[in-house]
């Protein structure tokens, strides 16, 4: 019996709080909301729900701080709703380990949307009982503790939106995966938004692997095709 899924909002104000559980109440789905960072976070600590709804201008934390331990220690999926519109935001936010962002004014059935599709996508991640651990070139990637560890010992975190990028690199190695095929997988609308997010979460998987940016070895990128992960990939 599939459960209610659970969201979680968190923005200090009150009229978006109000708009938005109508809409995902109305939806079907089960809802609590949060002014505070504080708050937000103590309930963490007892459920984790299925979505977290995140704006960054908060009274006592910092937004950016939210989501980027939301994306570490949690395997909730992070929308970020927010006024702030400026690329670099958004491309800051999506680093972090946010799995998407809404710019405010929104429309409630919007972010509805969105939210089913992030639903959708991990229903359909493999279940526990699959291997969680893969080895490939010099690293180990360990998806039950979000961690890659290096042959040498030395340990990177990376968030469950990176994860689900590497996740589906390692279940296809030295094989092209297309841009409708990643938009597929994730859920993700087409267009400049949902490609810059792609873009962003295979950069920094770069960079935590050591890649040259220049001249990557593990995911080359095929332009205007796609990606390549160029490694033999074991599962354990």
């Amino acid at each position: 019996m599939m459960t209610t899924p659970h969201i979680a909002i968190l923005d200090d104000e009150p009229e978006i709080r109000r708009i938005l559980s109508d809409a995902l109440e109305e939806a079907g789905f089960r809802v609590t909301a949060f002014a505070r960072a504080t708050e937000f976070e103590a309930a963490l600590n007892r459920a984790t729900p299925d979505v977290c709804l995140v704006d960054l201008g908060l009274p006592d934390r910092d937004g950016l701080a939210v989501v980027h331990r939301l994306a570490l220690e949690s395997g909730a999926a992070i929308i970020i709703i927010s006024g702030r519109a400026q690329v670099q935001d958004r491309v800051t936010g999506l680093e972090l380990g946010a799995d998407d962002y809404i710019i405010k004014p929104f429309e409630p059935a919007e972010v509805v949307a969105r939210i089913r599709a992030r639903l959708r996508k991990t229903r359909s991640d493999p279940p526990r009982t699959t291997p969680q651990t893969a080895r490939f070139a010099q690293w180990r990637a360990e998806f039950d503790r979000y961690v890659l560890i290096h042959d040498q010992g030395s340990e990177v975190p990376f968030s469950h939106a990176e994860g689900e990028v590497l996740r589906m690199f390692l279940e296809s190695p030295n094989r092209l995966i297309s841009r409708a095929q990643m938009q597929q997988n994730f859920g993700g609308g087409a267009g400049e938004s949902f490609d810059r997010a792609m873009d962003v979460r295979i950069s920094r998987l770069r960079t935590k692997l050591g890649e040259d940016p220049k001249n990557p070895r593990l995911i080359k990128t095929i332009y205007g095709a796609g990606y390549i992960f160029l490694a033999d990939v074991t599962w354990t």
